[in-house]
């Protein structure tokens, strides 16, 4: 695992080497913080404890993006009482899948503590979006693409994007929704009526980018959801691996099946 980068004053990411997965710390002025998506392995769950131990930083709460295991793991090292937010929808779909999930876990990092696996707290519903926990503001804003459930954040000006907007990956559909495509266009456009006020983008894997490369991904991403409803896509730069390009080809055959 790289160690925690600042990208604003409040906001650090760590990168580990799992499908360059990325954990976001947002810190407070008391010492606390919000730990979203840590991961990946035993190990580097460990080390991120260490690291906001050694910058004096107390793990107040968690949250996970959506529900797909590699983003919904825990260690007791961060705290094994640590409420542990998501959204309904997402703490519902990780219930539900959680055997699925840390069969998963288990095969691609041994040692996951199941104990702590997918225990989510939904986040309140009916009010205005926020992270409830003590420190500073944090937005969330809830979508259905990808996953069910999904949710981005955005703290001190950074967009906490889940997985969605990476630089690595193409759109990957949550093909067991009803409309995949007009789900993923619609978190889109919520994101981009974001841009404006938003200074970094963090994806769940891959990189660190500014406004404007947030504005690049967001016209790749809309490219290449069009590209997929006319039965292309292939050329898409970001199918460098061959799980993507599997996964490409089944969200192809999924659209090109779907009635018109």
């Amino acid at each position: 695992m790289a160690g925690l980068v600042a990208v604003t004053r409040n906001v650090l990411v760590a990168t580990h080497d799992f499908c360059t997965s990325t954990t976001t710390v947002v810190t407070g002025a008391d010492g606390s913080c919000l730990v979203v998506d840590p991961g990946v392995t035993p190990a580097e769950l460990d080390d991120l404890a260490a690291e906001l131990a050694a910058r004096r930083l107390h793990v107040a709460a968690g949250f996970a993006t959506h529900p797909h295991w590699d983003h919904v793991l825990w260690s007791r090292s961060l705290g094994a009482g640590v409420p542990r937010f998501a959204t309904a929808a997402c703490v519902a779909a990780a219930t539900a899948g959680r055997d699925r999930g840390l069969a998963e876990a288990g095969a691609d990092a041994p040692g996951t503590d199941g104990e702590l696996f997918a225990q989510l707290t939904p986040i309140p519903s009916g009010g205005p979006g926020f992270v409830p926990w003590q420190g500073p503001r944090v937005g969330v804003v809830a979508h259905r693409a990808h996953a069910p459930g999904h949710a981005a954040l955005v703290a001190d000006g950074v967009l906490v994007a889940g997985d969605l907007c990476s630089d690595l990956e193409v759109p990957l559909l949550d093909l067991d929704a009803a409309d995949p495509l007009g789900d993923y266009h619609h978190a889109l456009d919520l994101l981009e009526s974001l841009a404006t006020d938003v200074r970094q983008v963090v994806p769940g894997h891959g990189h660190v980018g500014d406004r404007g490369e947030l504005r690049r991904r967001l016209s790749a991403d809309r490219r290449y959801l069009d590209e997929l409803a006319a039965g292309r896509g292939d050329d898409d730069p970001r199918l460098t691996t061959d799980w993507l390009v599997r996964d490409h080809h089944a969200q192809r055959a999924r659209i090109a099946a779907a009635p018109r």
